[in-house]
């Protein structure tokens, strides 16, 4: 308990002082509430609509989620293609570069007309958001693997099923979670940003879908809400790969220690 007081509460001290010191100014200076709502104004469109956005959460989720567990496969498997070896890499790692330079705002309206408006479509532009960081830290994790035991495990006629999994995979396992913790922020960013151009047709729209409506009929506290909220949903699934991690790294690597 006093540990997660330690890890807890202090960003939300932080969080609520930010919050009495934006009201203040807020306040003093007479900012209208279309600019700028207050924060206590955010906070009651989060209660008073608490069934809207947890409707556009939950479709913004399942979106997040494919998106997410698909860049976490196909990502560490091509990095796995990729480590086989240096022709491999020269041959095909420049097309998942040139993919992540690619603006997805530009490609999405592509999308739209390739899977329809809809999950598939939002999901294959979030996809394409966060799949190139699990790819390059597990391929730096995999190429990073110590040469004295690789030579070990080369010495003792090790299968190269054996050295992957009890060696190069757990030697890459810090970088991967990395490569995790970054396609789990990059797969919300890409969630919002498809369902901007791709939207969903469901009976509740996503929270991008949400922000757009509430920026037509002028209610900035409902888009501010949205955001919230979608940061909220990032931020879980940052900590949902953060405890994985800790899980998986915490008896053996400093980072985790």
């Amino acid at each position: 308990m006093k540990v997660l007081l330690k890890t807890i509460l202090p960003p939300v001290v932080v969080l609520f002082a930010g919050m009495f010191i934006a009201e203040i100014v807020i306040r003093a200076f007479g900012i209208a509430d279309y600019l700028l709502p207050r924060p206590t104004a955010v906070l009651r469109v989060i209660v008073e609509d608490h069934a809207e956005l947890s409707a556009s959460l939950w479709t913004t989720t399942k979106a997040a989620l494919i998106c997410f567990g698909a860049s976490a496969i196909v990502g560490i498997l091509v990095a796995l293609l990729l480590s086989t070896s240096r022709l491999v890499q020269r041959a095909f790692y420049p097309y998942p570069v040139f993919f992540q330079t690619v603006p997805i705002i530009a490609i999405a309206p592509l999308l739209v007309i390739w899977f329809g408006a809809g999950l598939n479509s939002v999901a294959t532009c979030a996809f394409i958001v966060s799949v190139f960081p699990v790819i390059a830290n597990a391929l730096t994790g995999l190429l990073s693997t110590d040469p004295a035991l690789r030579d070990m495990f080369r010495l003792y006629n090790a299968s190269a099923i054996a050295a992957l999994w009890k060696l190069k995979l757990p030697s890459a396992l810090p970088n991967i979670v990395t490569g995790l913790r970054i396609a789990a922020g990059l797969a919300v960013i890409g969630t919002i940003v498809g369902e901007f151009v791709a939207g969903l047709l469901d009976e509740n729209p996503g929270l991008g879908i949400l922000v757009v409506e509430a920026k037509k009929i002028g209610r900035t506290d409902l888009v501010f809400a949205a955001v919230l909220t979608a940061s909220l949903l990032g931020l879980l699934m940052l900590t949902a790969v953060n405890l994985f991690g800790w899980l998986m790294l915490r008896r053996w690597h400093a980072s985790e220690q």
